[in-house]
Parts: C-alpha cells; structure tokens; sequence
C-alpha cells in the first residue's frame, strides 16, 4: 500500500505546486452567472467529503438541482484553468487546503460568503481554521470542511518497555515539550530499537506549523532563515541524530515498519491514524494518542466555496452550509475519516466512542481540545514552493549530508526560488 495522498503531503511539506494536467469535460457548470439559477454544478475530489452526505443534502435540496461530480487529477490545476477559461465553471467548488493561501490571491473569482450568512455561524468552526480562508480586507471566500489538529502518536506496549507513563494524560505530561518527547523517544529507542517518527520531516512540518509565519512574513518578506524556520530545521535534524526517526520516505516501507514495530510512533494531525490503522492493521489495540509536544497545530483541511459565476448563490450557500452541520460533517467523519472542522461534531457519538485500534481511547479527548486551541498562522502562497528544497536536504541529512552544509544549500536554494516570486 502506497502512502495516501494526505500523508504524501505531510512528508513533502504540504506542497501545492500545480502540475499540468489537462481539463477534460466536467459536465455543466455555472458561465457567467448564465442560467436560470435551477442547476448546480458542485467539483470536489475523492475523500474530500462524504460521498453519501454529498448526494443525500443534494437529493433533499429543494430551489435548484444539485449535481456533484469527483473530479481526478490535479484538482487545483483544473479549477484555475476553468477559471481562467470562464467556461464550465462550477457553481460550488472544493478548494484543499494546502492550495487556499493560492487562491486568496484569486479571490475576485469568489463569492464572499459573509454576505450570505457565514459570519453568522463562522464561531461553529475552528477560528484558526475559518480564518485561514479569509482575506487581508476580511472577504470570506471559503467554509472549513475539516482540519488537522497535531498529537503525538505511540505504541503503549513501547511506552511500557521504556519505563514511561502508559496512560495518555500522564504520557502527555511527558511529551509535553520537544525536550520531552525526545527523551521520551530516546528511552523507547534505549529499549525496543524502535523509532518514534517516521522521518525527520515529519518533525519539521508539525514544528513549522506551531509557528506564526514561515517562509514568507505577513509583510512579503523574505524569512527562510528566521529563527522560527531555524527552529524548526534543528528539531527535525535532531530526530536524525538522536536516532530516533526511522527514515523512511516511501510508503511500503513504512507500512512494513509499522507492521515489524520497527516505527512505533509519530507526531502529526489526526488524519494520520487512518495511515497507520490501514498500514498495519495486525497492530489494533496497542496505539495511544497525546498532545502534542509544544502544543497543537494544522497541518491539512480543506473548504467549500462558491465561485462568482455562482448562478444560484443562497441555495448554494445554504447546501454547503448542510453539507457541514455538526451531523453531517460526522457523517462524513465515519464514512471518509474527515476529522471535522464543525467544532459541534466533536460531542457527537460517531467521534466519542472508544476506538478499538485505540485500546478503547476516545481520541477526540487529544484532537477536540487541540483543534480548539489551534494558532492562526499566515500562510503565503509562495510557501509550498519555497519549502521544497528544505524538505529535499532533511532527508540528504538522513542519507548522510552534513546538516550544515543541507541548511546552507537549503536556505541558497529557497532564496532563488522566492526571488523568482517576487518575495523581497
């Protein structure tokens, strides 16, 4: 089994390049507000959402017919190409969340949904979430579908080898800190020969998220050799030489890991069990969530939005609006593991029962609390780009760069490519 697409993202550091697929045909969509406002047309992609819950709140909408299509491929790069063209463009549209901070930049071709009611139900999503969607001048172009709110993952059976506290409140005390998970990872390494994270990446994308700003400041500003960023960079090379990170980049050999207990551990947002549950199912019953060291973040989450060519935008609104009620967006965490964005779902049975992989721990104990307490951080749309060459040099430290010549040739090779950006 491959790694899924959200745990690709996570090991390349969230990186929404557009490739270059070409548009093929995706039915009808909405041309310049052409149409009697009577048919919708709604693009996501598989995984995105429930699919059920999609073709449920569409047959049960009445104003306008709704037609959902998936749509394969590069999905950004077919919405900005239909975008561009001004041709078929869809009514309602899902936008992912590593492309947002890309599509802020294009925010003319959206509608502002606090025109149509989501400022009156943006307190019933994550603030930080909600608020990665809204623009400099305060449009909102976009509602949360879900998010990813950061833990610390470990085998119970590992902890117990290692001596430390098995239970997820008192582990948590432990790995409270980075300096605690590390010495919590160097006692598991001690007594099992185990890693506790999958790569050194993995570090420096869950400690690259608990900052304010990254890459690129608020500003425009070159701060590729912050401390924040530095900060980050040193954690991550730290996992390398405490040896406690298994570097392992592909997915096979992580499942192979997992399944042998050679990795027994990660730090990274709650879509991640599901990586881990279906890569080594035969380990059910022996992992455990806690916070995560230094506090929470969001790596991943995407949103719905309406395009301006919407030709029927209060019933496209209210059938997004549906689409995450508290209910629904549970629905969807049941059927597609979406950890919601909808902080009302968190209460409901579908994410308060026991999980048995879990040894009966209700982990929406860690993530409800984290995704409540998540920091806002400006997103750049230059960032993903700007990332790649870090994320490329961890794993050269890994197969036995210096880091310091990494961290040179990283921040060298940045630079240029924010240059090219314009970023000053």
């Amino acid at each position: 089994m491959s790694l899924s697409r959200r745990s690709f993202l996570l090991t390349a550091g969230l990186l929404g390049a557009a490739g270059s697929s070409v548009l093929t045909a995706c039915g009808s969509g909405g041309t310049g507000g052409a149409g009697d406002g009577t048919e919708l047309a709604f693009w996501y992609w598989a995984g995105a959402i429930s699919d059920t819950v999609v073709e449920d709140v569409a047959a049960a909408t009445s104003g306008a017919t709704i037609t959902p299509s998936v749509i394969g491929g590069d999905f950004k790069q077919k919405l900005t190409t239909t975008l561009s063209a001004g041709q078929s463009v869809p009514d309602i549209t899902g936008v992912k969340g590593e492309d947002i901070a890309s599509f802020l930049t294009q925010a003319d071709a959206f509608l502002d949904l606090n025109e149509l009611g989501a400022k009156d139900i943006a307190s019933t999503f994550s603030a930080a979430k909600y608020a990665a969607a809204t623009t400099k001048e305060g449009k909102q172009i976009g509602l949360p579908i879900d998010l990813g709110p950061t833990a610390t993952y470990y085998r119970e059976d590992s902890f117990a080898a290692a001596g430390l506290p098995t239970d997820p409140a008192a582990a948590g005390e432990a790995v409270a800190t980075w300096d605690g998970w590390f010495d919590a990872a160097r006692k598991v390494k001690a007594a099992t020969g185990a890693a506790s994270v999958r790569n050194s990446t993995d570090i420096f994308a869950v400690a690259l998220a608990q900052q304010p700003s990254t890459f690129v400041d608020a500003d425009g500003t070159w701060a590729g050799e912050s401390d924040a960023v530095k900060k980050s960079w040193d954690l991550a090379v730290q996992s390398h030489t405490d040896g406690v990170s298994g570097a392992v980049f592909d997915g096979t050999g992580y499942n192979q890991a997992l399944a042998a207990g050679t990795i027994v551990g990660h730090v990274g947002p709650a879509w991640f069990g599901l990586d881990i549950a279906s890569g080594a199912p035969d380990t059910s019953g022996k992992w455990r969530v806690t916070q995560c060291p230094d506090g929470p973040a969001n790596i991943g989450g995407s949103f719905l939005t309406l395009t301006t060519t919407c030709r029927n935008p209060q019933v496209a609104f209210e059938y997004i609006k549906t689409l995450l009620s508290a209910e629904n967006a549970a629905k969807s965490f049941t059927d597609a593991s979406v950890f919601p964005a909808t902080l009302a779902a968190y209460d409901l049975p579908a994410l308060t029962a026991g999980q048995e992989f879990y040894g009966g721990q209700a982990t929406i104990e860690v993530f409800g609390p984290a995704a409540q307490a998540l920091p806002t951080v400006y997103d750049d749309p230059n960032n993903a780009a700007i990332a790649a060459p870090y994320y490329t040099e961890l794993s050269n430290v890994e197969g036995g760069k210096d880091a310091t010549a990494a961290w040179n040739d990283a921040v060298s090779a940045a630079k240029q490519i924010a240059q090219r950006a314009g970023v000053q």
